[in-house]
């Protein structure tokens, strides 16, 4: 179990969740801390082994006010929207798709993943978008992990998912100041993480680190106290990710998958699902019902 330090402000434990055989460990939004930066949902997926024929199959629902942000570590996941975008994504890519006024999409396993059986590890996020940009019209964007900016040092890589660090920039369009990296620590290698973002966190993938003399174990959400210029070491080989950025003008309502500064919005959006005003997504026929 983690201790808190003179650097670190909380210690998050995930909470597991079963999606019908599928496991998700939910580290944001939690006790006492809704956010991280603009990071309002953090939830890491699996590792899961599908058998064969099995995957994942989450129908069409809708999202307004923030960005949906996935990143896998293993497998596919194949994604349609009701802006007609219809791809897989793999590992080592992104795909960031702002909902703003209001998007619909699906995660599938395809056909063919499905057929030959499959691993799936990954993570998914939500970032909340600005006030003044919460209504921005929708959007998707895939970026291949070819075209994500890689850091390297001694026993260290980094790939800059959204953001800059480490004097790289991605391509990922955000809509405030975000970091979010991919980062692996051979056994001794150390991650300088300077005060130059308001809010920032790691969390543990796999392997262990040390910061300020103390040893913290995987799965779990460390956030450190902001403007302290920090040192993680990884005590054995290590997978993290690094995220964090502007702290957000205020919180956030958060109910199902809408996410909004006004309650009143997060209303209107339920409405709207209800009565079938969302645009369709092209090739699906289903769609997960307004909770009861």
């Amino acid at each position: 179990m983690s201790m808190l330090t003179a650097s670190i402000e909380q210690v998050i434990v995930p909470r597991a969740r079963d999606l019908g055989g599928f496991e998700v460990r939910r580290a944001l939004p939690a006790a006492g801390r809704q956010m991280v930066g603009p990071f309002i949902f953090f939830d890491q997926m699996g590792p899961t082994e599908f058998i064969t024929g099995a995957g994942i199959d989450v129908r069409p629902h809708p999202h307004i006010g923030l960005a949906t942000v996935t990143y896998l570590y293993e497998g596919e996941i194949f994604h349609r929207d009701s802006l007609g975008s219809e791809l897989p994504i793999r590992p080592g890519d992104v795909n960031w798709m702002t909902a703003g006024r209001g998007i619909v999409h699906s995660e599938r396993t395809a056909g063919e993943v499905r057929a030959a059986g499959s691993r799936l590890f990954g993570i998914q996020s939500w970032v909340a978008l600005p006030a003044d940009k919460e209504e921005v019209d929708p959007g998707f964007v895939h970026v291949a992990a070819a075209n994500l900016p890689i850091v390297e040092a001694a026993g260290t890589r980094v790939r800059i998912i959204a953001g800059a660090a480490y004097g790289a920039a991605a391509p990922t369009p955000t809509l405030s100041d975000t970091l979010y990296a991919d980062v692996a620590l051979a056994a001794g290698a150390s991650l300088p993480i300077d005060p130059g973002h308001e809010d920032r966190a790691i969390y543990l993938m796999s392997g262990e680190v040390e910061i300020d003399g103390i040893r913290h174990p995987p799965m779990q959400l460390l956030i450190f106290r902001p403007g302290d210029r920090i040192t993680v070491t990884a005590t054995v080989d290590t997978r993290l990710i690094l995220l964090g950025g502007a702290t957000l003008e205020g919180p956030r309502h958060i109910w199902w998958n809408f996410v909004s500064s006004r309650k009143d919005r997060i209303d209107a959006a339920k409405a709207d699902w209800q009565a079938g005003r969302f645009a369709a997504v092209p090739g699906e026929t289903e769609f997960i019902p307004l909770p009861g």
